[in-house]
């Protein structure tokens, strides 16, 4: 699959005082077929993840030495918070240097493998790498590198404007969960925006969990909600969402960071969520876009209510990602952060699709699939 060339003029748009996400209109995606061998063993989870892990901080090294001009436009952005932009950097550093470390345990005779003892010698490896030392990985190797030039493009855009447009990108406090917390090849799967109606993409979607021995948490909207409870019965709900686990996303799909409504949202959604499901219902809200205001915590709080956010986005909201893509793009990113809260949406068929493509890919190779109710 070809990468197209990214459109970083996005304008932010504020209008009606509902702010839109902060993201490109084109999202990075990545054809996997380059690489050489199946993800079958823990041993080749690792060689993938430290070709990734390289190529990443390729990209983000070479960022660096980019001035506060140049970032703006290559990011598309007339302000930029540059403290913002450096201290993700920074965490990002932090992250790769402990992934590459655990990636390398016992990896001697393998590709990519070289000793690190610290992030100036992992800075000084990932200078020189090029992923072409070995002619089998030359094409992984360039799809790689376009992958990860956008898709850190994103994140230092979010990362730009995260005193502005608030996002997933950084934590606003400590008791978020953003899912690098979770244990080393931990991953949560999350779904949003639903439920659809009845005998729609939820209903297709959980089949498929089901059938997979899988519980996964569903992030619902009370005005999509309270539509499919009226076509059917608390009963019926409760048996839709059997041994999953709901969360709650707002009323409606508006931003919570500029809605003078937004704690009668927040209420109102999870009275009705936890009213109809008492089993199911889990006390985490989600904010629509990921964003929110600085100084709610003391409101969660007091409703008891922890706030979830997620640090691999499939992107599978967007006509322009394929099932197929956001199956590789989050499959990339697994093997990137190797830990984490995975964003799909069961309003949209690709889910269905993308999720069985996962879990066939990751058999055998120390992939662990987190179990919503342990969350409690």
């Amino acid at each position: 699959m070809r990468i197209g060339v990214l459109p970083w003029l996005l304008a932010l748009c504020l209008s009606s005082g509902v702010a839109r996400a902060a993201g490109p209109q084109v999202f990075a995606t990545i054809d996997r077929s380059g690489w050489p061998n199946a993800l079958t063993s823990t041993a080749e989870f690792d060689t993938a993840s430290r070709g990734e892990i390289l190529m990443f901080g390729k990209a983000l090294l070479a960022s660096e030495a980019l001035d506060e001009q140049a970032l703006k436009q290559r990011l598309g952005v007339r302000q930029l918070d540059l403290k913002s932009v450096n201290q993700v950097r920074q965490r990002f550093w932090e992250l790769l240097l402990n992934n590459y470390r655990l990636a390398s345990r016992d990896c001697e005779g393998t590709p990519f493998c070289l000793p690190v003892r610290n992030l100036g010698e992992l800075r000084q490896l990932v200078a020189s790498f090029t992923g072409e030392s070995k002619s089998t990985y030359g094409a992984w190797a360039e799809a790689s590198t376009r992958f990860h030039q956008l898709y850190l493009n994103e994140q230092l855009r979010l990362a730009a404007l995260f005193t502005v447009v608030s996002s997933e990108i950084q934590r606003m406090g400590p008791t978020e969960r953003l899912g690098d917390e979770l244990a080393d090849r931990e991953f949560l799967l999350t779904f949003d925006d639903g439920p659809s109606l009845r005998g729609g993409h939820t209903d297709q979607l959980i089949d498929v969990l089901r059938s997979k021995d899988l519980h996964s948490l569903f992030f619902v909207l009370g005005d999509s909600f309270q539509a499919r409870l009226s076509q059917s019965s608390a009963g019926q709900m409760r048996q839709l969402y059997d041994g999953q686990c709901v969360g709650v996303h707002g009323w409606e799909h508006k931003s919570h960071a500029s809605w003078s409504e937004w704690q009668h949202s927040v209420i109102h959604s999870a009275n009705l969520a936890n009213r109809t499901l008492a089993d199911e219902y889990q006390p985490l809200f989600r904010p629509p876009y990921g964003q929110r205001r600085a100084d709610s915590a003391d409101f969660f709080k007091a409703q008891g209510l922890q706030l979830m956010l997620w640090n691999i986005d499939s992107q599978d909201w967007s006509k322009k990602v394929s099932a197929a893509a956001a199956a590789q793009r989050v499959q990339t990113l697994m093997l990137l952060w190797r830990r984490g809260i995975i964003l799909f949406h069961d309003t949209h068929a690709k889910a269905a699709q993308a999720v069985p493509a996962l879990l066939e890919a990751n058999r055998h190779n120390g992939v662990r699939w987190l179990d919503c109710r342990t969350l409690r």
